[in-house]
């Protein structure tokens, strides 16, 4: 069996000799080793990920590395990543059924899960940059967040669950160090991995960097961040952690996930949203894509409209937990009071979600790890122009978001600053 053997990473050439007696994987694809094909498809910047096809199904395998995959092993990585991440998908299934991949079999000893294959779903990331309108993300996701953000919290859970929950999730150590770094401070000086579109964006690039307003903002957000553990977060929530069809949504890759402030998922999310607004000037090549961006705009209002209205309706069915007791309100007949102190949590979410949006569209176009939304832009000026926007954007939305009231002013913000100096 895997788990008496010493951690060896898994290759195309070794997966069935290595995995070919685990009873969980033959019995999703069949036993018959010799009738396997192995492919190896992992392009993320962590882990390796393969899909094996058998006789009678298939599975993804995906295994944690003693490194960051991107950088090598000059940056080592535990394996236990794969640990949270199996703890954080069982969780997800839980708290939102059917939103995730059916998990098969984990490993700790290989740091390996075994996980349905999902087919024929394609990453978000890759149906956005080839302008396909997803009709049902913006639901699917909005309903995920909402529900995995209150049910993980003191809002619902029971303090002792909770608590030990967070005291779990609290050795994810490493990862929430990669996200404090390479998120909040890194992109605003000049870091050894930082990259940008050189030297087209250099001027606004030292200009952001010396924004006082701004690398304070960023600091403020860290610290929220860092200090603030209200839920379970998947952590890592964008275009990319997210794979679709037309008819369904499912989220991967919770390695990040950790106990933090609510509205750092939701930011995370609409802040790849618009990015990816931004980003649809340079894929315009067989046609305009104003269509789309009109579209991706529509996706960021209802996923808000959808989040806040699941959010408030478990607020009003499932608050069970330490905070805001119904024993203090609506026991006391006092409904509105629970209104009010939901209004406030909402309008707290709302605050922070847009300062960490603009961080993350910092990070994404100035530090390690950036969006295909842009990369895949080959014309480097009008990528340049692309990111040039992204960044303005998100610097007024993280510095001004105490001042910005609802998403329309947000959406309105994305529309003058994408018609500035159009080529």
């Amino acid at each position: 069996m895997t788990e008496k053997l010493p951690f060896e990473a898994l290759s195309v050439e070794t997966l069935a000799t290595r995995l070919g007696t685990n009873e969980a994987l033959g019995a999703m694809i069949g036993r018959d080793t010799g009738a396997w094909r192995v492919r190896e498809v992992g392009d993320g910047n962590l882990n390796l990920v393969f899909i094996v096809e058998g006789g009678s199904g298939s599975a993804v395998i995906k295994q944690a590395l003693p490194y960051v995959r991107l950088v090598g092993d000059s940056w080592p990585l535990p394996l236990k990543r794969s640990f949270f991440e199996y703890h954080a998908l069982t969780r997800q299934e839980a708290r939102a059924p059917g939103s995730v991949p059916a998990i098969h079999h984990f490993d700790e000893g290989q740091a390996l899960i075994i996980m349905e294959y999902l087919s024929p779903h394609i990453i978000l990331r890759r149906a956005l940059i080839e302008g396909r309108q997803l009709p049902n993300i913006a639901r699917d996701i909005g309903l995920f967040m909402a529900r995995t953000l209150f049910r993980g919290s003191d809002l619902s859970m029971a303090t002792k669950d909770r608590k030990a929950d967070l005291a779990l999730f609290a050795d994810n150590v490493e990862l929430c160090d990669i996200t404090e770094n390479l998120v909040f401070s890194d992109p605003y000086f000049d870091a050894k991995l930082n990259r940008h579109t050189s030297p087209q964006l250099d001027g606004l690039v030292a200009e952001l960097r010396a924004d006082r307003d701004l690398k304070v903002e960023a600091q403020r957000l860290k610290h929220i961040f860092a200090a603030n553990a209200e839920t379970l977060l998947h952590g890592d929530l964008h275009s990319g952690s997210i794979m679709v069809t037309d008819s369904e949504t499912r989220m991967i890759d919770p390695e990040f996930a950790f106990y933090g402030p609510m509205a750092f998922d939701v930011g995370m999310l609409l802040a790849n949203f618009w990015m990816s607004f931004f980003s649809q000037r340079g894929h315009e090549e067989d046609g305009s894509r104003d269509a789309m961006r009109a579209y991706l705009l529509d996706v960021v209002v209802e996923t808000w409209s959808v989040f806040r209205s699941e959010f408030s309706h478990l607020w009003r069915t499932e608050r069970t937990g330490m905070l805001y007791q119904k024993s203090l309100f609506e026991d006391q007949g006092d409904r509105l009071g629970a209104e009010q102190a939901l209004d406030h949590v909402l309008h707290q979410i709302w605050t922070d979600l847009l300062g960490f949006a603009g961080i993350e569209v910092h990070r994404r176009i100035l530090g390690l790890a950036h969006n295909a939304d842009f990369e895949t832009i080959a014309d480097e000026d009008l990528r340049a122009s692309c990111e040039a926007k992204a960044l303005k954007f998100g610097r007024h939305i993280a510095v001004n978001r105490r001042h910005i009231h609802g998403i329309e002013e947000v959406n309105a913000l994305t529309v003058l600053i994408e018609q500035e100096n159009r080529i």
